[in-house]
């Protein structure tokens, strides 16, 4: 079979074992480092991915992606890119008052028909945003506040709001309203006992608002990681706005920290494996000197030459590559079956069931390219010491 000759013979040295058994250990030793490093990488990034996506999914399922504090007159916010959908929104902090105690929570005004198919009214266990007709003065919770202060469907609370007050004999009052819970959600974010959602003309009324008095406007993205055009080009046309990073972007600053340090322990763990090639690839040159000097008496060129131990090199990267590349998708594909065998039970999704693990093929794509490249920067100083060597002096010991 046709074949270079340089890659014929970096294929045999690659694979002869038998000459010396130390040499062939350090090179297993080299592709089984590269193998283990890049299966932990593509395990530990994808449940990293796993994790975030669920963070994004609890976190910004509540708050809102982007406000608008004017209500936009000239400008059509639906055109701006990445917007889904749009809705009248207020918001005002307030207090639940139960039979068993106080709360602080952030009311959300909504329109019910907006919030359909959302992340929260997917995730509702009893009654639901169809359940908060205007002048009903009726809200959702999440099952963390029902459980904090006992509340059921159907329980009469009393809401008392910061943003607007009236004047009684006792003094200055928040103004405050008797509201029955209508409904009952779940989304497994820490938010879930801090918001309350109810009507946005209820909220109104609740603020001492009149019925035409403008509200804010809230924007749905795609993905609310794709915040910043849309603010920049509202912010151009003149338009106030606010987005969910002024709230939670400290959290999600230290997440994405998390994982880029993660990302980089774990390269370096593949850069030592790679670089173990260098100490089996220079022994290698030494023991073929002999060989080298027979192969440039019978006219091979010293680049030729350099080529033998550089694909030498990355014949090892590609075996370590491809068994770390299967070994950590076959993983990944696998965790939660693997960690019930182990009788490790874990319930970390949303749905509670086991560890979230999202598999992004562009990000397995780059670390093993990565790794293949490490593999071919070690190899660059043995080979160029193959190139250099002298026939005469080698063939004078033979």
């Amino acid at each position: 079979m046709f074949q270079p000759v340089s890659a014929f013979l970096a294929y045999r040295y690659s694979t002869a074992s038998k000459q010396n058994s130390f040499v062939a250990f350090i090179n297993l030793f080299s592709v089984a480092g590269i193998a283990l490093g890049l299966m932990a990488l593509i395990i530990v990034l994808s449940v990293m991915n796993g994790f975030e996506g669920q963070l994004k999914q609890r976190v910004l399922g509540i708050l809102p992606h982007v406000v608008v504090h004017e209500a936009p007159q000239n400008v059509d916010v639906t055109a701006q890119p990445n917007v889904t959908k749009v809705m009248p929104f207020l918001e005002s902090e307030g207090v639940i008052q139960a039979r068993t105690g106080l709360r602080g929570v952030q009311i959300q005004g909504v329109e019910p028909e907006a919030m359909a198919n959302s992340v929260v009214d997917k995730h509702t266990l009893v009654g639901g945003f169809k359940e908060l007709s205007a002048g009903s003065f009726r809200i959702m919770i999440g099952r963390a506040l029902s459980v904090q202060l006992d509340i059921r469907p159907g329980d009469q609370l009393r809401l008392l709001v910061a943003g607007a007050s009236v004047y009684t004999p006792f003094g200055r009052m928040p103004s405050q309203r008797l509201v029955e819970v209508a409904g009952l959600f779940n989304v497994g974010s820490q938010l879930d006992d801090k918001v309350i959602f109810m009507h946005v003309d209820d909220l109104k009324r609740l603020l001492r608002r009149s019925a035409n008095s403008p509200t804010y406007t809230r924007l749905f993205l795609d993905d609310a990681f794709n915040y910043k055009g849309v603010v920049d080009s509202l912010n151009e046309q003149g338009l106030t706005t606010d987005n969910w990073r002024a709230r939670q972007g400290p959290l999600f600053d230290a997440v994405k920290m998390e994982k880029n340090m993660m990302f980089m322990m774990l390269l370096l763990i593949i850069a030592v494996a790679a670089f173990n090639i260098v100490s089996a690839l220079v022994m290698v040159v030494t023991e073929k000197q002999g060989d080298i000097a027979i192969l440039q008496t019978q006219g091979m060129d010293e680049y030729k030459i350099m080529s033998v131990f550089l694909l030498n090199g990355v014949f090892n990267g590609i075996k370590g590559a491809a068994i770390g590349l299967v070994l950590g998708v076959l993983v990944v594909t696998q965790l939660n079956t693997v960690l019930d065998v182990l009788n490790i039970h874990l319930a970390l999704a949303v749905d509670g069931q086991g560890v979230p693990v999202d598999l992004q093929w562009h990000q397995v794509l780059i670390v093993t390219l990565f790794s293949l490249g490490l593999c071919l920067l070690a190899s660059v100083y043995p080979a160029r010491r193959a190139m250099k060597v002298q026939p005469a002096d080698a063939l004078q010991n033979e």
